[in-house]
């Protein structure tokens, strides 16, 4: 059964607000800031790199136990899962309302995690992002416990890996890969960072390359007249420089890291180098896949024409796909949408539409209604090693994660 908006999105916020079962776990939110912090400097405590979350999985594991929470298991890919069951179904509908927030972080295995905490400030790595996300989805469902509060959807609760740099949005993408699983999704709301205005609903596409050109190398004065991979790659990269975005809706285009070569007096035998590219439009990412394939082919078949060489004795090279995350955007007249709207306007906030990249990219393309949310409170110096978060102001944001929430699950 799909969502549907009731006559007044704003009375029904209204209406829910008043229930002195919302008013109760509006009061645990605002009694139990200690509580919170402290889950957030455990959290953080917690190493959780790319591709090694599974001892913070483990720790979000214990605390859905603790809460209650049901069908507390970590999935295949390594997210940590749990489940509140709705009090009685209505007719028809076994959709659920999903919760997610990532517990991966940017930092290497090796970094060094100290965590300060002063009053109601943390610092630490990963400390807001998405220290701030995990502790507001747990938040969630230790106000709901404590106030018995009744629904009439599930509620699936997901910590997730993979969502940042290399991760590839890996753990999102198990998820709605799952047979059935993107079906049984009524709505889903990402927490991620601090925050309670902006609601990212526009998705931005991203595409992710790693570009490789191979030679023979060799001396720089005995073997000069070789190609040069670096030449080679540098005019590639220099020509997809030009490539003319001004008419397209806004698409960038980023060269993050260049390698190559061994010593000055040495030609290299390879260089490569990793390109982002970035767009509101998914059209405009297959735009400069194929300029890309231009440029480098075309820059390789010069060098060793140039050169007198062929792709057999002179350069040659590679392009891989490293990352892949698709545009889309929440319809305007969504239910999600004109309910988050009604619950802002209720709380007094200016619902601010921004446009990124988050783990909603996958449930916006795959057309499940999605919105990305700050859990509260505010932070900065993030992905350093200086990351902080202050929780002043948090429970306005819970307040507002929670009222949609409710909303979307049938209280």
């Amino acid at each position: 059964m799909a969502l549907t908006a009731p006559a007044s999105a704003f009375a029904r916020i209204a209406q829910l607000a008043a229930d002195r079962r919302v008013h109760k776990a509006f009061k645990w939110l605002h009694l139990h800031e200690h509580q919170m912090l402290r889950w957030q400097a455990n959290l953080v405590r917690v190493p959780a790199p790319p591709f090694g979350e599974g001892p913070r999985a483990q720790w979000l594991c214990e605390r859905f136990r603790e809460l209650g929470l049901e069908e507390v298991h970590l999935d295949a890919i390594g997210n940590a899962i749990a489940v509140r069951k709705a009090t009685a179904h209505e007719a028809g509908d076994r959709q659920r309302v999903l919760l997610s927030a990532h517990i991966d972080t940017v930092f290497p295995p090796d970094t060094p995690i100290e965590c300060k905490v002063e009053d109601v400030r943390i610092q630490a790595p990963g400390a807001c992002d998405n220290g701030a996300g995990v502790v507001c989805m747990l938040a969630m469902a230790a106000a709901l416990a404590h106030a018995g509060i009744e629904h009439g959807r599930d509620l699936m609760f997901a910590g997730n890996v993979g969502e940042e740099g290399d991760g590839n949005l890996r753990g999102m993408r198990h998820l709605y890969e799952s047979p059935g699983f993107r079906e049984s999704i009524a709505a889903h709301i990402v927490l991620d960072g601090a925050g309670h205005e902006v609601a990212i609903t526009h998705a931005l596409g991203s595409r992710r390359f790693l570009v490789t050109v191979r030679g023979p190398g060799g001396h720089s004065w005995t073997d000069a007249g070789r190609p040069n991979p670096i030449v080679a790659l540098s005019r590639a990269i220099a020509r997809l420089s030009e490539v003319d975005l001004t008419a397209a809706p806004r698409t960038t285009v980023n060269v993050g890291t260049i390698e190559g070569g061994t010593a000055i007096n040495a030609i290299p035998e390879q260089a490569s180098a990793r390109l982002d590219f970035r767009s509101v439009d998914g059209e405009q990412l297959i735009r400069l896949e194929v300029e890309l394939y231009r440029a480098v082919e075309d820059a390789v078949m010069a060098a060793n024409r140039e050169t007198g060489h062929t792709d057999k004795d002179g350069l040659s090279f590679s392009i891989e796909e490293i990352g892949s995350r698709p545009a889309g955007q929440l319809a305007e007249d969504s239910v999600l949408y004109e309910t988050l709207r009604a619950v802002d306007r209720h709380l007094n906030i200016r619902t601010e539409p921004r446009i990124a990249s988050t783990d909603a990219n996958i449930p916006v393309s795959l057309g499940v209604p999605a919105v990305s949310l700050g859990g509260g409170g505010e932070g900065g110096g993030i992905h350093t090693r200086s990351e902080w978060y202050d929780a002043r102001g948090r429970v306005l944001g819970l307040r507002r994660v929670l009222l949609l929430l409710l909303a979307l699950a049938g209280c």
